[in-house]
């Protein structure tokens, strides 16, 4: 099944990873452009595998496994370049943090309850809180591009403050919901 569309799709984010970064430090505007465009390209694909996989009646473990696994490495892959390179520092460190920790507590979670059989539906807080995720890292990504004619790094950086809140509220939810079945579990 690794050649099926929607699972191509899937690896394609993780191959594209590279890419992405290396792409942060190409001269001038480049440096911005590329990457934004490389960031909405996986974007698209993480649309389209889930598309492709439920249309062609393709779906599969490995695609089920593989998918929330691409977007976290691209997520965090492209969160701490961003750190390194500057555009996220000093306060915007902590909702950086914050999102990275949560996607951690909530995979170990997820494969905590699937050993359970108990299945972890996204929230529709979650769902907002990767958009705004999504938007922030985009704004970051190509906000040297814009310079001068909007602040689109401040617009990264609010949104990613923005992003870490609900990530603490999402995370907590879930949390609780793991807790309540490990408790169970327990008695």
């Amino acid at each position: 099944m690794l050649s099926s569309l929607p699972n191509l799709l899937t690896l394609s984010r993780i191959v594209v990873i590279p890419l992405l970064l290396a792409s942060l430090y190409l001269p001038g505007n480049l440096g911005s452009w590329v990457p934004l465009g490389l960031f909405i390209a996986a974007g698209i694909t993480d649309f389209l595998d889930g598309y492709f996989a439920r249309r062609y009646r393709q779906t599969s473990n490995l695609g089920r496994f593989m998918d929330p696994v691409a977007d976290k490495l691209l997520v965090a892959s492209v969160l701490l370049v961003l750190v390194g390179i500057g555009r996220i520092g000093e306060w915007d460190l902590i909702p950086a943090t914050i999102i990275l920790c949560r996607e951690i507590l909530v995979s170990g979670l997820r494969e905590y309850l699937a050993e359970l059989r108990v299945g972890m539906p996204v929230s529709k807080l979650a769902k907002w809180k990767t958009t705004a995720q999504i938007f922030a890292i985009c704004f970051l990504l190509g906000g040297p591009a814009v310079e001068g004619q909007f602040d689109a790094i401040l617009v990264g950086q609010v949104l990613l403050w923005i992003a870490g809140s609900l990530t603490v509220w999402t995370g907590y939810d879930y949390l609780r919901l793991g807790l309540k079945h490990m408790m169970e579990e327990g008695s």
